[in-house]
């Protein structure tokens, strides 16, 4: 072991360096390694899947299930400040150390097998995850389902949250394709939810092909609710007067409503009461997903970043009443389809401020700008180029008045750039310390 290798950020630099691309889908190495260094789970697994409202579907899991008085491991990607983030253990983001003890233990089992970073850091965040022997593991899948490495793990219910275009460079060029990527984390004889109420047919064939218990969202289980309150009913069991979850936005609802079927499907083994269920939706906390920050002006935070994830954040933004201004700050991937996106949320923001990320994979902040430019109609509106996310999140608050709201959205890397130094505080053109 090279004495050098001290730190967490030491060993995600040489996780960087393993593997000459930065994604390779396939499950040989992750399946060769998890033999090796026997890798298993003596508690019920939850594998959570989709193209949005994983994060937020994990976080409800997690926090119902602790509630319910379980010691809960949840895996999820990518982190928004600190890579520890990725592992939380009893609600609380791993210590760096324990992770560079599982990150040895990986080293050894790999002799000279190629891993990529994402393989290498999973391989060591199971491990983790398997050593503290919690009551309950919520994985959630990185990319796709069926070739990500988290899928070396046979899960005990599988929850796919929805089905839409993106990667598409690695999943496939339609709903189909994505759906039968997705339903790869579906074992035979074990629950599968299903809470996209339109899910492709690939993902209903498929737990039909392997004899999945496919749980479909307006079958199985299904909500109803006024302004105040909403219900749930399921196979042989009802939920009434639930206060709505605390992470906002409509799209929530469905993303509860797996939830609850999941957890119905798995009662048998982790029995829950109706308390941990109300409490646990009252009290998720999940940074980034439709977050509003109160204070002048008013900030949200969303990790949108595909073209169904920024109509979600449009409808929501749209559902906060009136603003007399609405400032962007807006990073993304180069991988990205633009279009949809702009169109869907261009009539709603007034300043656009585009930000560099750093990584390489990101879009240019200048490209951006052009794009944007080549489709904007309206005469209104202006938009500005910006070295990172807490550069333009400044601009922003120096051009906006104490009525607007700031909407920072796009990529993990765009809110996390702002949320660095803790959650801002916003107090007309000054920007307090965070908490």
């Amino acid at each position: 072991m090279p004495g050098s290798m001290e730190t967490l950020n030491d060993w995600l630099a040489r996780a960087e360096q393993l593997h000459p691309k930065n994604i390779e889908l396939g499950l040989d190495r992750a399946k060769e390694m998890a033999s090796r260094m026997g890798l298993r789970f003596d508690c019920p697994v939850i594998t959570v899947a989709g193209t949005n409202g994983k994060g937020s579907t994990c976080a409800m899991l997690e926090s119902i299930l602790t509630h319910a008085g379980y010691r809960t491991a949840v895996f999820t990607s990518p982190h928004l400040v600190r890579f520890e983030e990725r592992l939380r253990l009893a609600g609380e983001a791993v210590d760096a150390s324990k992770l560079i003890a599982n990150f040895e233990a990986v080293e050894t089992a790999r002799g000279d097998m190629p891993l990529t970073y994402f393989e290498f850091t999973t391989l060591g965040i199971l491990r983790c995850m398997i050593e503290e022997k919690p009551d309950v593991a919520i994985l959630e899948v990185g990319l796709g389902g069926r070739l990500d490495a988290v899928n070396i793990i046979d899960t005990d219910c599988a929850v796919i949250t929805s089905i839409d275009l993106d990667h598409m460079d690695y999943l496939g060029p339609d709903r189909e394709s994505i759906g039968f990527e997705k339903a790869g984390i579906m074992r035979a004889g074990k629950p599968a939810i299903v809470s996209d109420p339109m899910p492709p047919q690939s993902v209903i064939d498929h737990a039909a092909a392997i004899g999945a218990d496919l749980w479909r969202f307006g079958h199985d289980f299904n909500v109803s609710g006024d302004k105040q309150q909403w219900g749930w009913s399921g196979r042989g069991r009802r939920y009434s007067g639930l206060a709505y979850p605390a992470l906002r936005g409509a799209n929530q609802l469905l993303n509860a409503a797996g939830v609850l079927a999941a957890l119905e499907a798995l009662r048998p083994r982790l029995p829950i009461t109706a308390q941990a269920v109300r409490t646990g939706l009252a009290m998720v906390e999940l940074p980034g997903r439709f977050q509003i920050v109160p204070g002048e002006p008013t900030l949200v935070l969303d990790v949108a970043h595909n073209a169904h994830a920024v109509a979600a954040l449009a409808e929501n933004l749209d559902a906060m009443g009136f603003y007399p201004t609405t400032h962007g700050v807006f990073g993304v991937m180069a991988d990205k389809d633009l279009a949809p996106i702009l169109a869907r949320i261009g009539p709603m923001i007034d300043r656009w401020y585009f930000t560099d990320l750093p990584t390489q994979r990101a879009a240019k902040a200048a490209d951006l700008l052009a794009s944007w430019q080549a489709q904007n109609t309206r005469t209104d509106v202006s938009g500005s180029v910006h070295a990172n996310p807490m550069e333009a999140l400044r601009a922003a608050i120096e051009r906006a008045d104490p009525a607007d709201r700031i909407v920072v959205f796009g990529s993990f890397f765009t809110v996390g750039g702002v949320l660095e130094h803790g959650t801002p505080r916003l107090q007309a053109k000054h920007l307090l310390p965070g908490g």
